[in-house]
């Protein structure tokens, strides 16, 4: 923990509600600049530019990007000579696969030789990924980068309707509140952010009563959060019957897989259907949805390939970030699996419509027979509307153990059904039971993870 971190948690009530109010203050004026007003500007203005116009504009930017890796990037002045090509070889997303993957682990590796010569050191901007299997990443971006993708977050937003002056309950995981404190307020108030910034770590059935009256006090229209969070709300609302006194206009996820039994629970407590955006701090691949509930590729914003998953489910995400100069990232595997539709949307936005993003590559199952499972936890959890949390557990190829977190009308009946849809998922050569809990344990940054393996690779490698 940091000295201002532990200082900041030592200080009474009052300075800690003025803190967050300074640093939304911080935050607030450093972010939202003039260079972000006409990154916002032209962001908007390609909203619903024709396809083949975006696709256009989408390899241009491309060709410019690897053009500039080329030239003044150490890392890649060695591969391209290696393999024997040039920028000009790369015109279109289809011209990437001449590359390798990079991975998380090669950024970390070649770190220093993948920084670009021709941006200043005075011009980087630290940034990090979140790393909720610990595999967080540190890594230098620009100021304009940084533009570009907050453009395309508040297009996202401003498409539903959200402003920059919309009042918001803001549920992630941030420790604003000292675990220590067993009374509320169990939230800060950043005024000039126009956030009310809820604690997970203090999200129980003593406290969440506490948390409705806040709400009920401030009415913000639109309440953000991680998935995991929001349903805990959503379930003690529902299981109580003490709704919301005032209507909430936008419920926002972001950070975790959304998945369908969790939305259902949100729309039943809130009243309207959540909306969730897709993307990671690296900037390599991001999407919105839509009006019509669809997840468009913003194809201005990175160019990303959908590289079919050697496992057999699904899609993997790989992106290249062409807004960041500093630390250019070409054919970087994110690590998330995704599916994808060729169905059309009325919306008329032109990127391609993602079906569902279904995790990150760890959030797999392995069978006795070699195959691996991804994206299937959303199907038997999908109509288990008596279950507040749940977590898929993987320690032995031969057992699968699913965590719950059960709600009051939890029954045996429940139980039986849950047993079933998995083991008609993973087949009878692996043993399926139900551990139950109070709560489910989060990474370190708030983050529940809907799949746990302990599977090493040694194991995998003795599956037949």
């Amino acid at each position: 923990m940091s000295a201002l971190k532990s200082l900041y948690l030592k200080l009474p009530v009052p300075l800690q509600q003025a803190a967050c109010s300074m640093e939304g203050w911080r935050i607030r004026h450093n972010r939202y600049t003039r260079s972000f007003q006409i990154a916002l500007q032209k962001a908007e203005g390609r909203t619903f530019w024709p396809k083949e116009r975006i696709i256009a504009y989408r390899d241009e930017r491309l060709r410019q990007f690897v053009r500039h890796s080329a030239k003044t990037v150490p890392y890649y002045k060695r591969l391209f000579r290696e393999i024997g090509i040039t920028s000009d070889d790369i015109r279109t997303l289809a011209d990437l696969p001449v590359l390798p993957i990079l991975t998380k682990q090669d950024v970390k590796d070649h770190y220093a030789e993948l920084l670009s010569e021709a941006v200043p050191k005075n011009q980087w901007v630290s940034f990090h990924t979140s790393g909720t299997t610990g595999s967080g990443l540190r890594f230098a971006t620009t100021r304009s980068s940084l533009d570009e993708q907050w453009a395309s977050v508040w297009r996202f937003r401003r498409g539903h309707g959200i402003q920059l002056d919309t009042w918001c309950g803001y549920f992630v995981g941030r420790f604003v509140v000292p675990f220590r404190q067993k009374k509320p307020p169990f939230w800060r108030i950043n005024y000039p952010g126009r956030q009310i910034i809820f604690s997970g770590a203090h999200m129980n059935s003593d406290n969440l009563d506490a948390y409705i009256t806040e709400l009920n006090k401030r009415h913000p229209p639109y309440l953000q959060g991680y998935p995991s969070m929001l349903t805990l709300l959503a379930t003690y609302i529902v299981e109580t019957q003490n709704y919301l006194e005032y209507p909430v206009k936008w419920v926002v996820t972001n950070s975790e897989n959304l998945l369908p039994h969790q939305a259902n629970l949100m729309e039943q407590a809130f009243g309207v259907r959540p909306i969730q955006r897709y993307a990671m701090s690296e900037a390599a691949a991001s999407a919105s949805e839509c009006e019509y509930g669809r997840l468009h590729m913003d194809e201005d914003m990175a160019a990303t390939e959908m590289v079919p998953n050697p496992d057999g489910f699904g899609y993997k995400v790989i992106g290249s970030a062409f807004t960041n100069l500093a630390l250019p990232l070409l054919r970087y595997d994110v690590g998330d699996v995704v599916t994808v539709s060729d169905e059309t949307c009325p919306c008329g936005r032109p990127g391609r419509i993602l079906a569902s993003v279904d995790g990150r590559k760890d959030d797999y199952i392995v069978l006795p027979n070699g195959v691996r499972l991804g994206g299937w936890i959303d199907i038997i959890f999908k109509d288990m509307v008596h279950i507040r949390e749940a977590q898929v557990y993987q320690q032995k190829i031969s057992e699968i153990i699913l965590r719950v977190v059960p709600a009051a009308a939890y029954t045996q009946q429940d139980e039986t059904t849950l047993l079933h849809l998995a083991q008609k998922r993973v087949g009878d050569d692996v043993d399926v039971r139900i551990e139950y809990f109070d709560r489910l344990e989060r990474a370190p940054n708030g983050k529940l993870r809907c799949v746990v393996s302990e599977i090493k690779e040694g194991q995998l490698e003795s599956v037949v």
